[in-house]
């Protein structure tokens, strides 16, 4: 694969996207965004607002809307974009992705570490998933949604790994570079 410029990191709610996007760019001197953090400065509301007031129908081409955005963008700086679980799932958005020709990463772990981080984040950082649900039927979306996924460039597993052990394999599978200093933006 040829050295990115840019990356889109996909999967499940709990795959550590924001996470290891963070600690990506931090190591590359990249940008980061997180899609749903687009959307909720673009609709001034949060992405739970967008789910229980207008449904998870509008929630998609809000995001949609900001994809096509963040894509456009690409062209001035390296950035990784981190999805949120059911972006990549949506062929529009796919198709955006393609065209772009970027590399996506695929961070997949175990349904059932998937559900643990998932419950730790709620209840400690009292992060709010309005497709959370109980456990059958996040297992049912999970393996509805997984075999998207597995379209991505790149597919690693990050169950027991750390947020820098999942970034640094990344780098290295990847053959990504540091931007200097200049060319961050």
């Amino acid at each position: 694969m040829a050295t990115a410029h840019s990356l889109i990191l996909v999967g499940f709610m709990g795959a550590g996207k924001t996470s290891v996007g963070r600690a990506l760019a931090a190591m590359l001197g990249w940008t980061f965004e997180d899609l749903d953090d687009r959307i909720e400065r673009r609709t001034r509301r949060t992405v739970p607002e967008i789910f229980h007031n207008d449904g998870e129908a509008a929630f998609r081409r809000a995001e949609h809307a900001a994809l096509q955005e963040s894509l456009h963008e690409l062209r001035t700086n390296h950035r990784i974009i981190a999805l949120g679980g059911g972006a990549f799932v949506r062929k529009q958005n796919v198709n955006l992705i393609e065209a772009a020709g970027l590399a996506t990463v695929f961070l997949d772990a175990s349904g059932e570490e998937l559900w643990r981080r998932c419950c730790e984040q709620s209840a400690g950082e009292r992060v709010e998933r309005p497709l959370l649900g109980d456990l059958e039927s996040f297992r049912e979306l999970y393996a509805a949604r997984r075999s998207h996924y597995l379209n991505a460039s790149f597919r690693l597993s990050t169950n027991g790994k750390s947020v820098e052990q999942v970034a640094i394999e990344i780098i290295a599978a990847l053959s990504l570079e540091s931007c200097s200093q200049g060319e961050k933006q």
